[in-house]
């Protein structure tokens, strides 16, 4: 691990110890950008505590995710898959019941762990935080603030630490956001952050990172072709402008996300195998991922080598600033403006954005839909066509 990772690893070795001679609680608060190390972190804490013989599970909130943990860690040891879990698996837990709660990905922290299908003895309106909180001696909790992009999540470092402090409980707060692993690049993140408007400053032109490469495409298809010609793994993603097939019943996929005379498949929507698409779980690492469109609820989480971003309809350019369009957004989730009014609408999609393009680790492409958009990118990254 690189030295804010070890500090981050250190301090929450050190909770663990000071909770359990003091008989307190003790929280812990890890941010950090894309490629900054926050699973590396989990990881490394779950294995160590395992081999200690404490007990520490690692939970997420994202379906995708927490398969894949269980798929490549856990693989052939059923006691390891058990130690990945969701976040609405703690409604019943024992108070301080372990002595690690490891809250991966936490900016997916919900309102409440229920949903239409909780029974309704069940439904008791226990915030899911206050259950992750509660489960163990030292919950921690890792997070990139700018990977909010649903209603009703609540992951933020102000709503953690200022629940945690009111109900008396110590938190230390520690930032990855300087350090970064060898692939990624801190430059080409700011670059997005202010793209998106989710920085100050405005817009910036991309003049190049040696370790990076960011390319703009001028169709799908060119876009497709440059990912295809990279050496290792390679992915498709898109805003969600475009409608979501069920599967055909000869188990093939329907190509929805259709621009011009290009159409391509959404990745497979549930955990099972669609004829030679693997699940959504593992679009991000299966070979036969590649293809197929990613959208953010199965790319979240993840990074590839080499990231191909469609901008869907869904953004365009105001007065020389982005600006979102919700008419053309297809997302369930947002379909409701009394739920979620409009400029909690524009929030999410921009940090969907910010996190469709930030998967790459060694190089993003991306094509705009809107052909306002696509001057505008064009205005910011004269040196980067493909």
């Amino acid at each position: 691990m690189l030295d804010k990772q070890q500090v981050a690893y250190e301090l929450v070795m050190g909770a663990v110890e000071k909770a359990r001679r003091a008989d307190s609680k003790q929280v812990v608060i890890v941010t950090g950008g894309p490629g900054s190390g926050k699973s590396v972190i989990a990881l490394s804490l779950l294995g160590e505590l395992y081999r200690q013989g404490r007990s520490a599970l690692h939970a997420t909130g994202s379906q995708s995710f927490t398969q894949s943990m269980r798929r490549y860690p856990g693989r052939g040891n059923s006691r390891i898959k058990n130690l990945f879990k969701y976040f609405n698996s703690f409604t019943d837990a024992e108070q301080n019941g372990m002595d690690v709660l490891i809250c991966d990905e936490a900016h997916r922290i919900r309102e409440t762990s229920t949903n239409r299908f909780t029974p309704a003895p069940k439904r008791t309106g226990r915030s899911q935080l206050d259950e992750l909180l509660s489960a163990a001696r030292v919950p921690v909790f890792l997070l990139d603030q700018h990977q909010v992009v649903r209603p009703g999540e609540l992951g933020t470092v102000h709503s953690i630490e200022s629940y945690a402090r009111a109900k008396g409980h110590d938190v230390r707060l520690v930032s990855l956001d300087e350090q970064f692993r060898c692939g990624g690049s801190r430059k080409y993140e700011q670059w997005v952050l202010r793209l998106l408007g989710l920085a100050d400053g405005g817009p910036l032109e991309w003049n190049g990172d040696q370790d990076f490469e960011v390319q703009l495409a001028e169709s799908p298809q060119e876009l497709e072709a440059y990912l295809s010609t990279k050496t290792g793994t390679a992915r498709m993603t898109a805003g969600y402008c475009w409608r979501w097939s069920d599967p055909r019943p000869d188990n093939t996929l329907v190509n929805d996300v259709v621009i011009g005379d290009w159409a391509r498949p959404w990745n497979v929507k549930n955990d099972r195998a669609v004829g030679d698409y693997p699940p959504s779980a593992l679009w991000a690492s299966e070979p036969n991922g590649f293809g197929q469109v990613g959208c953010v609820y199965t790319a979240q989480g993840f990074e590839y080598d080499w990231n191909g971003v469609i901008l869907g309809p869904d953004l365009t350019v105001r007065d020389g600033q982005l600006a979102t369009v919700r008419e053309e957004n297809k997302d369930p989730a947002f379909r409701s403006r009394k739920s979620v009014p409009d400029s909690d609408f524009d929030q999410l999609v921009r940090n969907v954005y910010k996190v469709l393009l930030t998967r790459g680790m060694r190089g993003t492409v991306i094509y705009a839909v809107d052909p306002e958009l696509r001057n505008h990118l064009a205005g910011l990254m004269r040196t980067a066509r493909t």
